[in-house]
């Protein structure tokens, strides 16, 4: 698939509110310069908060103090500590590599990018891509775009760089207005970035810092990468007939019928969307790949006798630990797998050494991320050293639990929180890394489960991606539709984009109000609620 590789040139500055919003967000520096920021300013509060004398104390129930608390008569305290401190000073420098090989969204997502690098890497997410929309039937080429949207979240960058343009030429090849399935697919891939059908890369990265936060309050607790499952496959379900809905009945009439003609360059790109016979043989191969590692894993917990993915020493949904844990190297497992069988099989894999390089590759398209993650995990790190999380915690649920909030008036404070964020900041990773030390263990003493939380940060931080010029993608998505129409500006874009962005707001809000008033499971052993320790708050 082609991209424009001239640069977009920009339109004269939005006034009014978008205005407003492009101007403040350019004053923004880079997520990494966030954290410097946030580092500095933390150490300077730390050592305020330690010569005020801040802190909180809990009930604790259990005979060892967990790190960075002092244990008295059964309570736990936390004393604010300053960084400046000789102590925190020694731990910053000697601790440094610790620090950054300890963050444990780092090596998870390290993992994972093993495997995906190659499946994406060998053309086989692209090709799912484009046999899953190829011969779509026009009536139901919308909801199509929508489901395999947010499906294709899995495929990385390849969501935007390959099926957003895709759309915009299945659209125009069916005599539809392509800007209108660039519409569709832009709703799907970034308003819609909180839905899949299956858990995935976004999974394990917010699941990792949600774990750093929930150890603050119980240092047991560990991610269950599945955590969301129901939540994001329902997300699908309710935003796929609203993208249909809005697509089709509102952005489609709007913009009228297309007149343009397919040229020559159209038909050749057109007839590239297909696949080849070696595509088709490689994704057979690709699925047996597949089928393969599934069944290993299903034999690894089930096979009589022999039961590594099974703790047999616990009962209930406890004896499941492992597998959910085995999951991060399951999908590696399955990228890697898949990717390497397709390669083989459509011609583009001929040696070990490829696979390997490959692997290398996708290793370093990270550095941007490991750059970040070096002070997102030290701001972590001295966040807990200087004990200002949990106090915070601690004494922000003891004012809600005395305001009596029910709960899901609180997650939806959470969701619009991180909604307005998104307008400026707009990486899920560096918003939740800097929320979830707060909110997460804030939310457990309330009675509310890290997974739910979490579910609630990821739908505010979902809608609003198609509501801001700020957003990463936004220029080239911009650069589709001057393809297809050279007047097209930021504030066209945005006036396609926004009737999606309010009706995901109206939808994602009813959702978690609903999911925690009627207590549904998020995914498998994974609920709305956490049951805290009794009296864990209070005297």
């Amino acid at each position: 698939m082609t991209t424009p590789n001239a640069e977009v040139p920009r339109d004269t500055p939005q006034k009014g509110l978008l205005g407003a919003v492009e101007r403040i967000g350019n004053l923004l520096p880079d997520p990494v310069m966030i954290f410097v920021w946030l580092i500095a300013g933390l150490m300077v509060l730390s050592a305020f908060a330690a010569a005020m004398g801040w802190q909180a104390s809990l009930a604790y129930l259990g005979d060892k103090a967990p790190p960075f608390a002092d244990l008295e008569n059964g309570r736990l305290t936390f004393t604010a500590q300053s960084l400046f401190s000789e102590e925190n000073i020694e731990r910053l420098l000697t601790e440094m590599p610790r620090t950054l090989a300890g963050f444990a969204p780092l090596g998870q997502v390290l993992v994972i990018i093993f495997g995906a690098a190659v499946a994406e890497r060998v053309g086989l997410l692209s090709a799912l891509i484009r046999v899953s929309l190829r011969d779509a039937p026009r009536v139901i080429l919308t909801p199509l775009v929508a489901v395999i949207g947010m499906t294709s979240h899995h495929a990385a960058d390849a969501a935007y760089v390959v099926f957003i343009p895709l759309a915009g030429l299945l659209y125009a090849a069916v005599g539809r207005h392509p800007l209108v399935g660039i519409a569709a697919a832009f709703a799907a891939v970034s308003g819609g970035f909180a839905g899949n059908i299956s858990p995935g890369q976004s999974d394990i990265l917010l699941f990792g810092f949600t774990q750093e936060a929930a150890r603050i309050i119980d240092p047991s607790w560990t991610m269950n990468p599945l955590g969301n499952w129901w939540f994001i496959l329902a997300i699908v379900v309710v935003f796929t007939p609203i993208i249909w809905f809005v697509t089709d009945r509102i952005i489609e009439p709007r913009l009228g019928n297309w007149s343009g003609q397919a040229d020559e360059a159209l038909k050749a790109e057109v007839a590239r969307s297909g696949l080849t016979d070696a595509e088709r043989r490689g994704l057979r191969w690709a699925g047996l790949a597949a089928l393969a590692v599934v069944a290993v894993f299903a034999a690894l917990a089930l096979w009589p006798g022999y039961t590594p993915l099974i703790d047999e020493t616990e009962t209930g949904p406890a004896q499941l630990q492992p597998f959910y844990t085995a999951l991060i190297a399951g999908f590696m497992l399955l990228f890697l797998a898949s990717g390497i069988a397709f390669g083989v099989g459509a011609g583009v894999l001929r040696s070990t050494g490829e696979v390997v390089n490959q692997m290398a590759e996708g290793v370093r398209t990270m550095a941007p991320y490991i750059v970040f993650v070096f002070f997102a995990a030290h701001f972590v790190a001295m966040f807990n050293w200087s004990r200002l999380g949990p106090i915070a915690a601690i004494n922000g649920a003891e004012t809600l639990q005395a305001l009596a909030l029910p709960a899901p008036l609180l997650l939806v404070t959470v969701q619009a929180f991180s909604s307005v964020l998104d307008l400026f900041i707009g990486s899920a990773s560096a918003k939740w890394s800097a929320m979830a030390p707060v909110v997460v263990p804030m939310f457990m003493l309330l009675g509310i489960s890290p997974e739910m939380t979490t579910a609630a940060y990821r739908m505010g931080d979902s809608y609003t991606n198609i509501m801001t010029p700020l957003m990463s993608y936004f220029p080239l998505v911009l650069a589709f539709c001057r393809r297809w129409d050279s007047g097209v500006g930021v504030g066209s874009l945005l006036a396609m984009m926004l009737p999606y962005a309010l009706c995901f707001m109206g939808a994602g809000m009813a959702m978690t109000l609903g999911w925690a008033f009627f207590d549904l499971p998020l995914g498998p052993h994974a609920g709305v609620h956490y049951t805290p320790p009794a009296g864990l708050l209070g005297p």
